[in-house]
């Protein structure tokens, strides 16, 4: 049960010494909810029968004290889960992981983060990451706001790319003002299913947990649309395939799966996104050849085809403008090839 981006610092309970391990506050449009089921909700991999036990235990609170399973969440109602140990995210084991660092000063450290790692430990991984590796290469990271060391910012497991790593506190403070402030820049390369028929455009819409799919993120519209977090990503066109378009994403905000959940929200999911339904044939013919070209895509693609390219950000000492750019990995650049070799002989 990875904790969602709302979730902030554990703290200890003195009263009855007992760990937060997760903390959500009830929107103010919240219908009446049983308990259970709005962590069911709010919880990745979570289990009715989990959740039951722990508030059979005594370890579900709202508003500070605890409550049954049936208890029904109210607008503004603050919901805590807590176990008598610490969030195993937080018993942090340096590791010896090659990390590829793209430029290291006394205050900052960026890396290129391969897919497939884990930026930080949480539910199902609590070793392999890349705070293991830095609390290994790094002595005294300053914490963030999470108690998480060194880390400004995250990518998705399956997404590649560049992340700013402060060294100090004065980093780490400066850093996050400029995330905050939405001034620091941000350029992902992704490929999308469909020909995106815009060279360039701006998706705005907030972003929120989904109602029925606890494990996707979606775009609220309409009487909804006062749910979830605001968020802008501009996108332009780089290279149209046929039935792939590659596109540049700027982010102006950083929520969670936010280009997925937007480019799929204007019809365009990204290519090989399993959570987002991009791992099945979108746009295209039907014949045989055709599904075994894709297949033969996902299988050198592995993943959502998501890359943080460029990263830029004013120098917390200096002031200094800093850029930096990351190539697209060997995954990502393989399947491009195949998909411009067929597209060229798709005009032919």
């Amino acid at each position: 049960m990875s904790a969602p981006e709302n979730n902030p610092d554990w703290e200890q309970r003195d009263s009855d010494d007992l760990y937060e391990h997760y903390r959500f506050t009830a929107d103010q449009g919240q219908q009446p909810l049983r308990v259970d089921k709005y962590l069911m909700n709010k919880i990745e991999k979570a289990t009715r029968n989990r959740i039951q036990n722990a508030a059979k235990a005594g370890n579900i609170h709202v508003n500070g004290s605890s409550v049954k399973s049936n208890y029904k969440v109210k607008p503004a109602d603050v919901v805590t889960v807590l176990f008598e140990h610490p969030p195993y995210e937080f018993l942090l084991v340096p590791e010896n992981i090659p990390i590829e660092i793209v430029h290291e000063d006394d205050q900052v450290v960026v890396v290129n983060k391969p897919a497939g790692m884990v930026v930080h430990p949480g539910h199902g991984n609590y070793s392999g990451t890349l705070i293991n590796a830095l609390a290994y290469h790094f002595e005294n990271l300053p914490q963030n706001s999470n108690d998480r060391p060194g880390l400004v910012h995250r990518i998705d497991k399956d997404t590649s790319g560049l992340l700013v790593v402060a060294k100090t506190d004065l980093a780490m403070s400066e850093l996050s003002r400029q995330f905050f402030e939405k001034t620091t820049k941000r350029e992902y390369l992704a490929l999308v299913w469909g020909n995106v028929e815009e060279d360039e455009g701006t998706i705005s819409g907030n972003i929120g947990r989904h109602p029925k799919n606890r494990l996707q993120n979606t775009v609220f519209e309409g009487e909804e649309e006062e749910r979830g977090k605001p968020a802008v990503t501009h996108y332009k066109v780089i290279e149209r395939l046929g039935y792939v378009t590659l596109v540049s994403c700027k982010l102006e905000t950083g929520r969670t799966h936010q280009i997925r959940v937007h480019m799929k929200h204007i019809g365009h999911t990204l290519f090989n996104d399993e959570r987002y339904g991009g791992d099945k044939i979108l746009k295209g013919t039907s014949f045989s050849k055709y599904k075994q070209f894709v297949e033969n895509c996902f299988k050198v693609l592995s993943r959502q085809a998501l890359h943080a390219k460029t990263l830029g950000f004013d120098h917390p000492m200096t002031g200094e403008f800093l850029s930096f750019e990351a190539d697209l990995p060997e995954d990502f650049e393989s399947c491009l090839e195949k998909w411009r070799h067929y597209a060229k002989h798709q005009k032919e």
